[in-house]
């Protein structure tokens, strides 16, 4: 039975299309995974994708994952599929959300996709009850495909969760693996939030038994506060699933009391927090 530490890729046994038990969506999140070949521009500490690459995913079968997408929702709302795989509190469908195993908009499709869970979501008239939601790194937001697929999510009152771990060059390179400027992280959200509701999401851990440094969490509220009128809030999350990264070993989860000290630091902002330790 899923559970929030149990998000396989394969319970549904489908290409694209696998639900999971989202403890911040609260009820059953239906994935859409683009990133089939275990491929992401980015390689961050905490990943739980197994065998992750650099790299992007082979070209998306649109009409398989439209076949997928509509066949699960028919077994969630008609089959038994909430009876047999979720338990009793979560037993409701809450978004749909491109997330999956790597950056979903590195797939070329990744516009077309949009358009065909949308169709589907018109077709069995879901659109106004199941959210659709972008799981992001943010980093390929000069793409107007990207900006294309990103806007039609807001058009349809979905929303992005923009990843914001570490905003110093030091902080996203260490965690994220990636080298970039906190000024280029900075205009991608802005874009972002230009073209559909943003919220940042935030992975909130120890490394070698340490918080982060006061040095980082200060540059973070910083970041935080200079978006603070445009974002949504932010969501802050610590480590439900173990990693499956090299040096996995080193992390851990914060204390519950530095974790949710952290959240109350972001709120005094004026921000709106969802804390999941």
């Amino acid at each position: 039975m899923l559970n929030v530490k149990n998000h396989s890729r394969d319970s549904a046994r489908m290409t694209y299309v696998y639900p999971v038990v989202s403890r911040r969506a609260e009820g059953v999140s239906i994935g859409i995974n683009l990133n089939i070949n275990n491929a992401c521009n980015w390689a961050c500490v905490y990943c739980q994708v197994p065998d992750l690459k650099r790299g992007g995913p082979p070209p998306v079968d649109l009409r398989l994952l439209e076949h997928e997408f509509r066949e699960f929702l028919h077994d969630a709302i008609e089959g038994d599929f909430m009876t047999q795989q979720v338990p009793p509190e979560a037993r409701r469908l809450v978004d749909v959300a491109f997330s999956g195993n790597g950056e979903p908009t590195s797939a070329t499709e990744f516009a077309e996709a949009v358009i065909v869970v949308e169709n589907v979501l018109r077709d069995l008239a879901l659109r106004s009850s199941l959210k659709l939601r972008l799981i992001t790194n943010g980093s390929l937001l000069h793409r107007k495909a990207v900006q294309e697929g990103i806007a039609r999510i807001g058009a349809l009152n979905g929303e992005v969760w923009f990843k914001v771990d570490r905003v110093s060059e030091r902080g996203m390179a260490a965690i994220n693996g990636v080298s970039l400027r906190p000024d280029k992280v900075r205009a991608s959200l802005l874009k972002c939030m230009e073209l559909a509701p943003t919220w940042l999401q935030t992975c909130y851990f120890i490394v070698d038994g340490k918080p982060p440094e006061d040095e980082e969490k200060t540059a973070y509220l910083e970041f935080v506060g200079s978006v603070r009128g445009n974002i949504q809030g932010v969501h802050l999350y610590g480590l439900a699933r173990p990693s499956l990264q090299p040096g996995a070993e080193r992390l851990s989860g914060a204390p519950e009391a530095a974790f949710l000290d952290f959240a109350r630091q972001i709120s005094a902002l004026g921000v709106e927090v969802v804390a999941n330790p």
